[in-house]
């Protein structure tokens, strides 16, 4: 097939990548020369993406993935389009389609009869028939369903990691009717692999649901589950170091039996996905008190995590130089969308305190450019571990020295190599009080 992959981010670039390593010829359609110029170089644009620098280096020097700025063009000679364009959203979820229907109206442009064009943003329910089908409708002169198929399939990958969840996840697929579905399935099937998923009651694949609404829907609702877990697990957390008990021992516990999975509590929840798509199953479903009181409980253990650092240094953070490590969203990925860094660093600073961040992924102009105050050796006597990089899994007290109390925002730290220094967790049992 000749496949047109609208969006060549940290997503979208990798399925185009995995297109292209079926046989298939890929074009990439990206709004950013840059990323277009290393593209067609063989480099990837961005870090730390596992497989993703000798996937793409074959690829292109086989000759089966270009790139270009011209999606119009690309999507003329395309009998499959995928896009994976960001949907920006506001603070209280309502969503911003500019990017997108930007990308449709160029994809409308170039449409031709009997091509597919499949959605993988995450979207809310209702979407891709209400908007997206009439935007192309009206931009191409053709009707969806009839003259093109239309289908939404999200993505269920993690940056990092995204050709192993490739093979592992099912593939959700809806169409806005039944031939569009049947579309979208034999597409999938022709681009991806799976592993064996003894685990699953279906075979890992290709799996069709019922409409472009319920593919959207599981995808909010998968995702905002994970927004709850983690809500709850967190006012476990300030429950334990109330009552002077280990949370970690009681969710290993608990989690021994089939109907529990509680996560782990965290000081923040960031990137892409969890903290977004909740508000966006809001705005469909303003009436979900559950998932509103969750991402708003979540959104305050930033503060929660400055005031342990408080109450461990006597009641007050006036004046205390306090080191924050990790701006990255999680350990391992060269990203800040929606940072626990940016609220924590906020929280430090309404406390009296004087945070710096260090990163061993982003310089110290890096930090800088995005408004945080960067670490350049100040003396310091708290710290605070807000993501989980794995270079700071060996960390101790050698490593930030003149530190009285570190405080492990994500429990990846030995407490046994923190000897004279207090080293607290959330949910640890009351260290912090």
């Amino acid at each position: 097939m000749d496949i047109c992959v609208v969006g060549l981010g940290k997503l979208g670039l990798p399925l185009a990548v995995q297109f292209a390593a079926k046989g298939h010829r890929v074009t990439g359609a990206d709004c950013a020369p840059g990323v277009v110029a290393a593209v067609n170089e063989g480099r990837p644009p961005f870090p730390r993406e596992a497989e993703l620098d000798e996937r793409l280096k074959r690829v292109v020097a086989e000759g089966r993935l270009t790139a270009t700025t011209d999606t119009t063009r690309a999507v003329d000679r395309a009998e499959a389009v995928v896009l994976v364009v960001p949907l920006v959203t506001a603070a209280d979820g309502t969503p911003d389609f500019t990017l997108l229907d930007s990308a449709t109206d160029a994809v409308a442009a170039g449409l031709r009869r009997g091509t597919l064009v499949a959605y993988e943003t995450t979207l809310p329910v209702g979407t891709t028939r209400s908007r997206w089908a009439h935007r192309l409708e009206q931009g191409s002169g053709l009707v969806a369903g009839r003259d093109f198929g239309l289908v939404f399939s999200p993505e269920r990958v993690r940056t990092g990691r995204v050709f192993a969840d490739l093979r592992r996840y099912p593939k959700l697929v809806g169409g806005i009717d039944a031939r569009s579905t049947r579309q979208g399935v034999e597409f999938y099937r022709a681009v991806l692999d799976f592993d064996p998923r003894p685990d699953l009651e279906r075979e890992n694949g290709v799996w069709a649901l019922g409409s472009a609404e319920a593919a959207e829907f599981a995808k909010l609702a998968e995702t905002t589950y994970r927004d709850v877990n983690i809500a709850l697990v967190n006012q476990y957390a300030r429950y334990a170091d109330r009552c002077g008990v280990d949370l970690a021992e009681v969710i290993e516990a608990c989690n021994s039996q089939p109907y529990s999975h509680l996560h782990r509590p965290g000081i923040a929840v960031g990137g892409h996905c969890i903290p977004v798509y909740p508000r966006l199953y809001l705005w469909n479903d303003p009436a979900a008190t559950v998932v509103r009181a969750a991402r708003e409980a979540n959104e305050t253990v930033p503060a929660y995590a400055a005031g342990l650092l408080a109450g461990a240094l006597g009641g007050s953070l006036a004046g205390v130089g306090v080191r924050v490590l990790g701006a990255a969203y999680r350990g391992g990925v060269k990203e800040t969308a929606y940072s626990g860094v940016f609220p924590l660093v906020e929280a430090l600073r309404a406390a009296g305190a004087q945070p710096w961040v260090s990163d061993p992924l982003y310089s110290a102009a890096e930090l800088a450019a995005l408004g945080l105050p960067p670490y350049r050796g100040e003396p310091a006597v708290a710290a605070v571990l807000q993501a989980d990089h794995p270079e700071y899994r060996s960390l101790e007290p050698a490593d930030l020295p003149g530190v009285r109390v570190f405080l492990d925002g994500r429990r990846c730290t030995d407490p046994a190599r923190w000897g004279g220094v207090r080293h607290l967790v959330l949910g640890g049992g009351g260290q912090g009080r």
